[in-house]
């Protein structure tokens, strides 16, 4: 612990400085003005992993946006890490609520504010630094790996098929990934499972061009009306979604469980608090941290139709759009969630308009066993660090590529988040504390060497 406390405190500023670099690219993948940014990113992660000590890194294509592969292998009887991260980042959208600009990242209040300074560049990028470090000590047991992606923020669409054109390239004994939460800087914790998702893009039609909602209002029917009502429609007041079929596949979770789930700190006072709200909400039967991890839900993303501009605007819409989405848990198959959707709710369309339901993307659900050499390394790696054992956790959060590499590559992932759950991650004022930063760098190396040593046995 103590030569890495000192490699950390001797090139902070330069671990900063690099990653400062690496934030100040736009890489939105969402938008496609920002494809130059993703090759950029790519670039960038390139020179990082070489920097670092990587062996070979290259930038890779893909049919969407580019990947940065890199690897360094030191015995071919050695165990293999591959780490997953994705250099991609979530529109800004809205601007104005930003206190700092997105793409130039500030420290302040002990904390790295930007777009990306958690999801995840932060977080990869810390790998990149405790890799840095096992190579210039010479404390490095592992071959590792980096796969580098550049869609995640929208489903990963193209990397199942790069990972099946690869899989000799990728073949590994454990994936490592940064992209989760710890559940308090003092409570550290490991996500044992992921929700999976399913999102889509509603488009409602009624007449053929806006109309005047005094001359129209009351003999035609207004999609933003008819879209609300369906929307309304398709989950109760108890928070149960009313699809038909959406929880036949569910695996309840055992009272087992639920009951060592409870032992996880949380204070639905301080949760209320932190979100400015007097109640909490979700299905009836379930805890708050039961309903964000072992339970599904159903969200509305965004809604938009009509006049949204200033001041007034008497005026009867042609088109009413909403964006949707789905957490899903394991058991439930996103492509066949998908399909029920869509035929739900065109179903319940009435005739007075047209309902058009775009499926985006999608993905499954991912559970780590607790058992695993690889968790038990991660175990103890936060042990060290934080003075504690980490608690399993499920996150209500989804990462669609992981169970997709556990399908194709056929390798677990554990997932050793740093991240709060007050970084505002896909939110303005996204940040991340610095000492969450630093703790990340000293904690990763310390999962390789146990990772060896359980590998051993």
């Amino acid at each position: 612990m103590e030569k890495i406390n000192n490699y950390v405190k001797t090139h902070e500023n330069r671990f900063l400085e690099e990653l400062f670099e690496l934030i100040r690219i736009p890489s939105i993948s969402s938008l496609p003005e920002h494809k130059p940014d993703m090759y950029k990113a790519a670039e960038k992660w390139k020179e990082i992993l070489l920097s670092a000590g990587a062996d070979k890194a290259v930038v890779m294509e893909t049919e969407g946006n580019p990947v940065t592969y890199g690897e360094k292998i030191i015995d071919p009887d050695a165990p293999t890490v591959m780490v997953y991260a994705h250099m991609d980042v979530m529109p800004v959208d809205p601007l104005h609520l930003w206190n700092t600009e997105p793409f130039e990242p500030v420290v302040k209040d002990g904390k790295i504010w930007a777009r990306g300074a958690d999801d995840d560049k932060g977080q990869s990028f810390m790998h990149a630094k405790a890799f840095e470090y096992l190579v210039q000590s010479g404390d490095l047991k592992c071959n590792v790996k980096f796969l580098i992606e550049g869609e995640e923020e929208v489903g990963s669409p193209n990397l199942p098929k790069f990972c099946e054109e690869n899989k000799e390239l990728l073949k590994s004994d454990i994936i490592l990934v940064s992209d989760t939460s710890m559940i308090a800087p003092d409570v550290p914790s490991i996500t044992t499972g992921l929700r999976g998702l399913a999102y889509w893009q509603v488009e409602v039609t009624g007449p053929n061009v806006d109309l005047h909602s005094g001359l129209f209002g009351g003999a035609v029917a207004n999609p933003i009306n008819v879209l609300s009502k369906m929307i309304a429609q398709t989950m109760d007041d108890n928070g149960k979604i009313l699809i038909p079929g959406f929880y036949d596949d569910i695996i309840e979770v055992s009272d087992t469980e639920r009951e060592m789930m409870a032992k996880a700190p949380f204070s639905i006072e301080n949760y209320k608090k932190s979100l400015d709200i007097e109640e909490v909400f979700g299905e009836e039967g379930y805890s708050t941290n039961e309903r964000t991890g072992i339970r599904p839900t159903f969200d509305v993303c965004g809604i938009w139709g009509g006049y949204t501009g200033e001041g007034a605007k008497t005026v009867l819409p042609s088109k009413a759009y909403a964006k949707i989405s789905t957490r899903l848990v394991p058991n439930q198959d996103h492509n066949k969630i998908a399909d029920m959707f869509v035929k739900y709710f065109e179903g319940i369309a009435p005739k007075s308009v047209r309902v058009k339901v775009e499926y985006l993307h999608g993905g499954p659900s991912y559970v780590c066993p607790i058992d695993l050499p690889a968790y038990r390394a991660a175990e103890k790696a936060f042990t060290d660090v934080y003075g504690k054992e980490p608690v399993p956790v499920r996150s209500g959060g989804s990462i669609p590529i992981i169970a997709t590499f556990e399908e194709i590559l056929g390798t677990k992932s554990v997932l050793m988040g740093f991240g709060l759950g007050s970084d505002a991650i896909h939110s303005p004022n996204e940040n991340f504390p610095l000492e969450q930063f630093y703790n990340g760098i000293r904690t990763i190396p310390l999962f390789y060497k146990y990772f060896a040593e359980e590998f051993k046995k």
